[in-house]
């Protein structure tokens, strides 16, 4: 298809969130680039913006995804941007994820009062974090931290560290990148710390599948390593039968030339681990093979890590 041939404009459906229209213009902006089609954003609110309740008592998976999916189904917009870590791992009957873009770091991000690292707060330190996985290796790491679950937009989270109502926040590393505040980060915490929810920093461009031609124009933003990066890490969310309030991890990257003499192809590297709520134990594991096995190789590291309780680690302070 041509520029020439495109005309009629996309309808993006999108929270309200600075966040959210930061991310769905950014896509927007892609779109447009690629294709010359023109794009608006269209605001939606949904259960998750409305509710101050925590993620867990909302009922975890997709309370933030709903309305924008009922919003497609019902031809009111034509596509939708979604944070993939957002999405329930089951698929979505009529829709379809059409372009999994570029990705940005996925490491959570420490913003600390006083410059500080997570290694140099004080014993009793209040951190907030409205993530359970975050929560739970958080309190796994034994510095004696006080852990606070807290709700809230980035710059309300933040405002509570300059208020000085809690001594640091545990964010999205890409959350802060896409609102241009990665000068507020103290720390950008290494994986073997604190590992990344399934698909953090990943986007989903999602649109009816019955629309050829905005699949064929999202289509263009797609990104195949990120794409089978993300289908590791959420198909081993989806074997643990956890969604995105459970305290699970997984991280996959892609690098050139395999482990084995002679083999020159790219090779997928998955970490997974599940930790105990409270902190008190966990089980990690990994696992690589190649790219196109990305979603075999997420269910293999779940099944192990089945095997060596993740089931019961997953119900501890439930």
């Amino acid at each position: 298809m041509t520029t020439s041939t495109v005309t009629a404009t996309l309808r993006l459906g999108t929270r309200a969130s600075l966040l959210a229209r930061t991310q769905s213009q950014a896509v927007a902006d892609a779109i447009t680039a690629a294709t010359g089609a023109a794009v608006e954003l269209v605001p939606i609110v949904t259960e998750g913006d409305r509710s101050r309740a925590a993620i867990q008592q909302l009922g975890g998976t997709g309370v933030f995804v709903a309305a924008l999916r009922d919003a497609l189904l019902a031809g009111e917009v034509d596509l939708a941007v979604h944070s993939y870590k957002d999405l329930p791992t089951a698929p979505a009957p009529g829709l379809t994820i059409a372009a999994v873009p570029g990705r940005e770091d996925p490491r959570d991000a420490l913003v600390a009062r006083d410059g500080l690292t997570l290694g140099e707060l004080p014993p009793g330190s209040r951190v907030g974090t409205g993530a359970p996985r975050r929560v739970a290796q958080l309190r796994a790491l034994g510095l004696g931290l006080d852990v606070v679950p807290i709700r809230g937009n980035v710059d309300t989270r933040m405002g509570r560290v300059a208020d000085g109502d809690l001594d640091a926040v545990v964010l999205a590393r890409a959350g802060l990148s896409r609102l241009g505040r990665l000068d507020a980060i103290t720390e950008t915490l290494d994986p073997l710390q604190v590992l990344p929810a399934p698909a953090q920093g990943a986007l989903a461009v999602e649109c009816r599948a019955s629309d050829a031609r905005t699949r064929e124009l999202i289509g263009r933003l797609e990104d195949p390593v990120v794409r089978a990066c993300v289908q590791a890490e959420r198909s081993t969310l989806a074997a643990l039968e956890a969604g995105c309030s459970a305290p699970v991890a997984a991280y996959a990257v892609i690098a050139e030339g395999g482990a084995s003499e002679g083999d020159s192809g790219p090779e997928l590297f998955l970490r997974a681990s599940v930790t105990a709520i409270d902190g008190s134990d966990a089980v990690r594991g990994s696992v690589s093979g190649p790219p196109a096995d990305a979603a075999a190789l997420g269910r293999a590291l779940a099944a192990e890590l089945l095997d060596r309780g993740a089931a019961e680690l997953m119900a501890v302070g439930q």
